[in-house]
């Protein structure tokens, strides 16, 4: 219960007090034995007291008014009332507490002295600066006092020379406290080596070696590098590769978190921060970094004040008493940043730009050691190579070397964490291509270069699944296949195409089919819902001052989540004119910037636009005995729906022709196959006869409707006489039914019984008339 520390405290103010010959033993008493007590004494001092001023005010009161025994006297020493109220004062009171905490300390005790409001030993610690609330922020937060506190609590009590040791330990302290030393790190082997990036480097040491305004402010993008310049420049200091006015250099860290936490009343963020720029003017050799600068605008003003700490910074950033290195992206130092002229003139701006690809492989060629020893592995020259390129290719939201960075990083501890009997020794290609798969969200095959044999086999595959459209396929597989080869445009979409045809001749599903045969995502939008002006904004996102500003386009939000997909703009002839404007560019740059500045990538997706456009003209009959429909009429109609530039910017116009009767029955057959998959989820074995395949497709098949009305067709006899069955009927458990068309065209179903049993009506099922 109560620990050990504190037992003998207890135990040295009995003892004190017996020796003494004192009546009793007081608060006073208790107080004085918790100056040796090591917790006591660490809340203490953290409160600014003066330990050994108070040790002689407490040693002179209890010799003055503390009642003595008589010499013959046997009685003992007994505590007072007050002494053992403030004992079970701290007992209760960490017993209350639920943090699990079980022990009593010599802390514990100070704050319950403080419960006895009259007594000399309150009266005393008062008279040091030292208050209740002062020493519970200490316990539960770590706030100690700041060092003007000291200074104010100290007078009268101690020598000046000794002010003076205590307010240069508090400075020194909050340097420490308050920033992070790169040097020291650098020493220890704790930061990266900086590889490349000489000229910007060259740049942050001259601008650090001017006389006035000597602030350099890195600004680029997030994972570009910009702490990596700092940390190098204090690595290349330790190294000693640096000219000789910077050798001496020491760079510091701000850390913001660390000087706002615990700041809970006016003024403690103002005090601290002086304390650091203090320390930091004292050492004409000290570098000040602040990551992420813009967050000084504004910490630690209270609402409605204008004194925060960019305001404080301003008058040594001006002088040159400061050398300050900043960092931030462009989005911030526009936003926030730059409003302010009077900090942002003080800065000399240095471009930090996103390294190429080749950049990138000597960077990762750099570091690989360091992942290579902590993650016990070996990274081969191609897994290097692709984890720039391919990341570069496929991670869009991210920047070079960052992400690229990380996928070296993820392959080592994907191997780590296998067990040691599947871990390989070296990481080769094939596991960057897994992991860049895995972060970019795309099926493996998509990176890797091994789906050689999917892409053979795409017309096959594409033929096998939308009949009678064989040019169309041919068509779409060799623009992908070109795309693929990289024999295409890296700057434009794979493929950008316009189907046109009558309607339920299988555009969309080419489309559908093509997405699941790659393995990607379709993205579909029904262009119908765009018919208006204003509708514009929903793909690309609301303008600034409109409802939703902050939420991004339709279009552009779903490719930055998906970025390898077919992006199916179905009927796009009844889209307004307005969005034409927008593709344009999608088709020409493989780029679409949305109303926040954000560019969606669509240099890996797959553009396929639907549209009508000339199929009356195609289904209008010439005059005469011959039928012949002329193509060259349908691409009038499309020349007159889209403008020139807009269809200069395709890849292919693909024409979709009408279903004949000998294509209409391998429709039947896909339909029926779809729904005997479906009846098959329901244990129920179907079989169909070829009377009812052709029936159906004599009743389906319409020319100007395509293959839709066979959908309709199924869905009103077979499926509706089959649902009753499967909810109230034979097959409601499961079983065998074989459908056939009897000879007036009515849909029958037949149920083979194993037992026997039922009636002959029964076993004939009920037919279901077909329209």
């Amino acid at each position: 219960m109560i620990a050990q520390e504190l037992e003998v405290s207890l135990h040295m103010a009995f003892v004190e007090a017996r020796q003494a010959r004192h009546e009793f033993i007081t608060v006073e008493h208790l107080l004085l034995a918790l100056l040796d007590n090591p917790s006591a004494a660490e809340v203490l001092r953290a409160c600014a007291c003066n330990i050994e001023d108070l040790r002689k005010s407490l040693q002179n009161f209890i010799a003055d008014n503390t009642p003595v025994l008589p010499p013959n006297s046997e009685a003992d020493t007994q505590p007072t009332l007050g002494f053992q109220r403030v004992i079970q004062r701290a007992i209760m009171h960490v017993q209350s507490t639920s943090n699990g905490k079980k022990e009593v300390t010599g802390a514990n005790v100070l704050v319950a002295i403080f419960g006895e409001k009259d007594s000399h030993a309150v009266y005393y610690l008062h008279q040091q600066g030292v208050t209740r609330l002062d020493v519970v922020n200490f316990i539960s937060h770590g706030i100690t006092k700041a060092p003007q506190d000291s200074e104010k609590s100290g007078k009268g009590h101690g020598s000046e020379q000794e002010e003076q040791q205590s307010e240069g330990r508090e400075q020194a302290s909050a340097l420490e406290q308050y920033t992070m030393n790169l040097n020291a790190l650098a020493r220890d082997g704790k930061i990266d080596p900086l590889i490349g990036r000489e000229p910007e480097v060259e740049r942050v040491i001259q601008v650090l070696c001017r006389r006035r305004k000597n602030n350099p402010l890195l600004v680029g993008e997030a994972g570009v590098g910009k702490t990596a310049i700092a940390e190098g420049l204090a690595w290349r200091i330790v190294k000693g590769d640096v000219p000789e006015i910077l050798d001496k250099s020491t760079v510091y860290s701000l850390d913001m978190g660390a000087l706002l936490a615990g700041t809970k009343y006016r003024g403690d963020f103002e005090q601290r921060l002086k304390a650091v720029l203090k320390q930091l003017k004292s050492n004409t050799n000290a570098i000040l970094f602040i990551d992420e600068i813009h967050t000084l605008i504004g910490a630690g003003s209270a609402s409605g004040g204008t004194l925060d700490a960019s305001n404080l910074l301003k008058p040594a950033l001006a002088t040159g008493q400061l050398k300050c290195i900043g960092a931030t992206t462009y989005n911030e130092y526009r936003g926030i940043f730059e409003k302010d002229h009077a900090l942002s003139r003080r800065f000399q701006k240095i471009d930090v730009t996103e390294p190429t690809v080749a950049q990138t492989i000597e960077i990762l060629k750099g570091l690989k050691s360091r992942f290579e020893e902590h993650h016990g592995v070996k990274y081969s020259a191609g897994a290097i190579t692709a984890a720039a390129e391919l990341s570069a290719k496929y991670i869009n939201d991210r920047h070079l070397p960052d992400k690229a960075i990380d996928v070296i990083d993820e392959a080592g501890a994907a191997q780590r964490i296998l067990p040691l009997s599947k871990r390989k020794k070296t990481i080769g290609k094939n596991e960057v291509e897994d992991i860049i798969a895995k972060i970019a969200r795309i099926p493996p095959q998509t990176v890797s270069s091994d789906d050689r044999a999917q892409l053979k086999n795409l017309e096959r595959n594409l033929k096998n699944v939308v009949f009678g459209q064989d040019p169309a396929i041919d068509a779409l597989a060799s623009a992908i296949k070109m795309a693929r080869s990289g024999l295409g445009k890296p700057d434009k979409p794979i493929g950008s195409f316009l189907f046109s045809g009558p309607t339920g001749v299988g555009k969309t599903e080419v489309a559908k089919q093509l997405a699941f045969t790659l393995g990607i995502e379709l993205i579909r939008f029904d262009m119908s819902e765009y018919m208006e002006r204003h509708a514009v904004s929903r793909l690309i996102g609301a303008p600034p001052g409109y409802v939703g500003f902050d939420q991004g386009g339709l279009l552009t939000e779903a490719i930055s989540k998906k970025p390898h997909a077919v992006l199916l703009l179905d009927e796009i002839e009844k889209a307004h004119p307005d969005i034409f404007n927008i593709l344009l560019q999608v088709m020409d740059h493989g780029t679409l910037t949305d109303n926040n500045g954000r560019k969606a990538d669509f240099r890996n997706v797959i553009i396929i636009m639907t549209t009508n456009a000339g199929a009356e003209t195609l289904q209008r009959r010439s005059i005469g005995f011959s039928d012949v429909r002329q193509a060259g009429d349908e691409l009038a109609d499309i020349k007159r729906m889209f403008t020139p530039e807009f269809r200069n910017r395709l890849d292919a116009i693909i024409s979709f022709r009408a279903l004949d009767e000998e294509i209409i029955l391998r429709v039947v057959d896909k339909f029926l196959m779809q729904l005997e998959d479906q009846l098959h989820e329901k244990k129920v074995d179907v079989t169909f006869s070829d009377a009812l395949r052709k029936h159906l497709a004599k009743k389906g098949f319409d020319p100007v409707m395509g293959a839709r009305p066979m959908a309709r067709l199924i869905q009103d006899t077979i499926r509706k006489a089959l649902a009753d069955e499967l909810l109230f009927g034979r097959l409601v458990n499961g079983g065998k039914v074989a459908v056939d068309v009897d000879d007036t065209g009515e849909i029958k179903l037949e149920f083979p019984s194993s037992d026997g049993g039922g009636t002959p009506e029964e076993a004939r099922g009920e037919p279901v008339l077909s329209e």
